[in-house]
C-alpha cells in the first residue's frame, strides 16, 4: 500500500474486524510520527501563532482543555497520562518538527494526555479552527496530518494506552451499554475485571459502597463516575460540547446516521455552520452492519463503522460540530429561529433543520425482555457482541439484509447461529446474502418460527423458546445471546409538537405530497425549513447509498430556502 493510499482511511476510526484492527502500525511509524520539513513548517506559520514554554511547564492538560496542533520547533514535548491510581504512564515526546493531536484536536475536544515542555520549549500552536483551515488550504501537508490524526487513534483503540477505564462486573448490562457506546463512537477505552485486576479491585475499594456504584469510569484525568449516564461520560470526554447560549447555527441535523452525515459534510464543506445531534454514536443503524457489500466504490464491501467513521472525520475535517450522546425531544417551529429541545433542557437554535433520525429498532412484544437488554439480548453486532459470542451458540432473529449481514459476521465468531425467520429468505434479502448463509456450515436456518419466550436470571439469558407460527411444536435453545433484527419504527414521536406532516405509518412527508410549493424542494417537510432526508423520510429508498445521496441533495435545497430567507 502506498504511503498516499486513500485506502488507509478504511481503517477510519473504527477498524473492519479485529484482523484488520491488526493493522502493523510499527511500520507506519513515519505516517503516524513524521517530521515536517522546514517549507512545511513555513506554510503552517501563517495559520498559527508561536509560543514558548519554559522547562517543566504545563501546555495542555487532559481532559480539561483543547491546544489543537502544537508544532515543536525548539526543545521537546512530553506527553503522559495519569490514571486513577495516579500511576503515570508516558505516551509518546515530540522533538523539533513532529506534531501533537490526533481525531479530537480536529473538533476542539480535549486531549488524552497532559503536555510538558522539555527544555525551553519552542512551538507553533494552531486551535481547531485554524487546523481545519491548514487541511483544506494545504492539500497535500494536510491529508499527511489527517492520516497521523487517523493513525493516532487507530493506534489509541488497538493499544488502549488512553482513554477511560471501565470498571465492573463482566454481566453488568451498564458496564456492556458504556463499552457499546464508545466503541461505537471510536473512543479508546480499557475494560478491567476487579475479581482478576488487583489495580481495579484497588480503585472499586476506594470508591465503591452499593450495587448502584456499578459501573465506575475511570477517567483519564484520575476522576472516578460512579454509574454515569452516557452524557456524563460524553461531558466529561468531550464528545457532548457545551454550546454558547444564544448560538445560531446554519443547519441542525438531528441524525449521524448516513444521511445526517452527508448533509454535514457537504453543508459545512460550503461554509455553513453545522451542528450534528444524535442519542448514541455516528453511523447509525448503517454504522452497526457488519459489511456493506452493495454500495458503489467499495467493491469488497466495507463495515458501517469503517463506513460511518470516513464520514464522520469527514464531517469534523470541513467544521461540522457534532454533539453525541445528545437527544431530541422537541421540535419548536412557531417562531424563528427554528429551535430543537434537549432531554436535559437544552434549546438550540437553527435557521433550517434535517430530520436525519431514523428508526429505533422494533422490539417483540415479550414480558421479561427489558430484563435481558444488554445481558443477552441485543439489537446490533458489532466487534464488542463478538466478543461475548466466542465458543458459544447464538440466536439471531430477523429476514432482511442486516439480519444477513450480522448472522455472517457472527458465524465467524460463535460455535452456532441459529436464525429464525417467519417466512423463507428470498422476499426479504439480497440473494448475496441468501447464498453466503447457504454456504456457512455453522449458520442454521428455521424458517416459519419465532419467538415464544425468554427465560433467565440475574445473571443473564439462558434459553430463548421458540415455537412454529402456527402456534405448535415449541423449543427451547439454550443460548445466552439473542440478536434482533426485526425491522425498525420510525423514530418522529418528537415531531409531533411542530406539526410535522407524518403518513399513516408515522414516517415524514415531503415535498409535493405536503405541499403544491414545496414540489421544487422535495424534501422540505411541511413546515419551512425542516427537511427530512434517509429513512425517516416517507418514500425513501432503505439502503445506504440513497440514504447518503438523500443528505447531499438536502444541502442545495437548503440553500435556496436560505435564499427566501435572505429576501424577506
Amino acid at each position: 500500500m502506498s504511503e498516499h493510499d486513500p485506502e488507509l482511511i478504511s481503517a477510519s476510526l473504527a477498524p473492519d474486524s479485529e484482523a484488520r484492527a491488526a493493522i502493523d502500525l510499527a511500520t507506519r511509524g513515519h505516517q503516524i510520527f513524521p517530521v515536517l520539513g522546514a517549507d512545511d513548517i513555513q506554510r503552517l506559520r501563517r495559520f498559527g501563532m508561536c509560543r514558548t514554554w519554559p522547562d517543566g511547564a504545563t501546555v495542555f492538560r487532559a481532559c480539561v482543555d483543547s491546544p489543537g496542533m502544537v508544532v515543536v520547533l525548539a526543545g521537546r514535548l512530553s506527553c503522559s497520562r495519569t490514571d486513577a491510581l495516579g500511576k503515570r504512564v508516558e505516551v509518546v515526546e515530540y522533538g523539533p518538527g513532529q506534531f501533537s493531536g490526533e481525531v479530537a484536536q480536529l473538533s476542539g475536544r480535549p486531549p488524552l494526555a497532559d503536555g510538558f515542555a522539555v527544555g525551553e520549549l519552542e512551538a507553533l500552536v494552531l486551535d481547531a479552527e485554524c487546523l481545519r483551515a491548514v487541511i483544506v488550504a494545504e492539500a497535500e501537508l494536510g491529508e499527511r496530518l489527517m492520516r497521523a490524526f487517523i493513525l493516532r487513534r487507530v493506534q489509541l483503540i488497538n493499544n488502549k494506552p488512553g482513554g477511560p477505564i471501565l470498571i465492573g462486573p463482566n454481566a453488568h448490562a451498564g458496564l456492556f451499554e458504556l463499552e457499546n457506546f464508545l466503541s461505537r463512537n471510536a473512543y479508546p477505552y480499557t475494560r478491567r475485571d476487579p475479581a482478576t485486576d488487583p489495580e481495579a479491585a484497588q480503585l472499586v475499594r476506594e470508591h465503591w459502597r452499593n450495587e448502584s456504584d456499578w459501573p465506575l469510569v475511570a477517567l483519564p484525568d484520575g476522576f472516578v463516575l460512579k454509574n454515569p449516564t452516557l452524557a456524563e461520560v460524553g461531558r466529561c470526554l468531550g464528545t457532548l460540547p457545551r454550546i454558547e447560549r444564544g448560538t445560531v447555527f446554519d443547519v441542525l441535523v438531528v441524525g449521524a446516521g448516513p444521511s445526517g452525515l452527508a448533509t454535514a459534510v457537504y453543508a459545512a464543506s460550503e461554509g455553513l455552520r453545522v451542528m450534528v445531534l444524535d442519542q448514541r454514536s455516528y453511523g447509525g443503524q448503517a454504522g452497526a452492519s457488519a459489511r456493506i457489500e452493495n454500495f458503489l466504490g467499495f467493491p469488497t464491501g466495507i463495515s458501517g463503522r469503517a463506513l460511518a467513521g470516513r464520514s464522520y472525520v469527514q464531517a469534523l475535517k470541513f467544521g461540522a460540530e457534532v454533539a453525541i450522546p445528545a437527544q431530541a425531544t422537541r421540535l419548536l417551529c412557531h417562531e424563528r429561529p427554528l429551535k430543537v429541545e434537549m432531554d436535559d433542557g437544552t434549546c438550540l437554535q437553527a435557521r433550517a433543520v434535517v430530520l436525519a433520525s431514523g428508526a429505533r429498532y422494533r422490539k417483540p412484544d415479550l414480558p421479561n425482555l427489558a430484563q435481558f437488554e444488554g445481558r443477552g439480548v441485543y439489537y446490533w453486532a458489532s466487534p464488542v457482541e463478538a466478543r461475548l459470542c466466542r465458543n458459544e451458540a447464538v440466536m439471531l432473529v430477523g429476514g432482511g439484509n442486516s439480519a444477513g449481514q450480522a448472522a455472517v459476521f457472527l458465524a465467524a465468531h460463535a460455535t452456532e447461529v441459529h436464525m429464525l425467520v417467519r417466512r423463507g429468505l428470498e422476499a426479504t434479502m439480497s440473494s448475496y446474502l441468501i447464498e453466503r448463509i447457504a454456504a456457512t456450515p455453522n449458520i442454521h436456518l428455521h424458517t416459519r418460527r419465532e419467538i415464544a419466550a425468554l427465560e433467565g436470571d440475574d445473571n443473564g439469558l439462558s434459553a430463548v423458546r421458540c415455537r412454529s407460527i402456527d402456534g405448535d411444536d415449541e423449543r427451547a435453545f439454550a443460548v445466552r445471546r439473542l440478536f434482533l433484527f426485526i425491522g425498525a419504527d420510525p423514530n418522529s414521536d418528537w415531531l409531533h409538537e411542530c406539526g410535522v406532516e407524518l403518513d399513516d405509518k408515522g414516517f415524514v412527508l415531503t415535498g409535493a405530497d405536503t405541499r403544491a410549493e414545496h414540489g421544487a424542494r422535495s424534501l422540505e417537510t411541511s413546515v419551512d425549513g425542516v427537511f427530512a432526508v434517509g429513512d425517516l423520510r416517507a418514500g425513501s429508498t432503505k439502503r445506504v447509498a440513497a440514504a447518503a445521496g438523500e443528505g447531499a441533495a438536502a444541502v442545495s435545497q437548503i440553500h435556496g430556502y436560505l435564499a427566501t430567507l435572505a429576501e424577506r
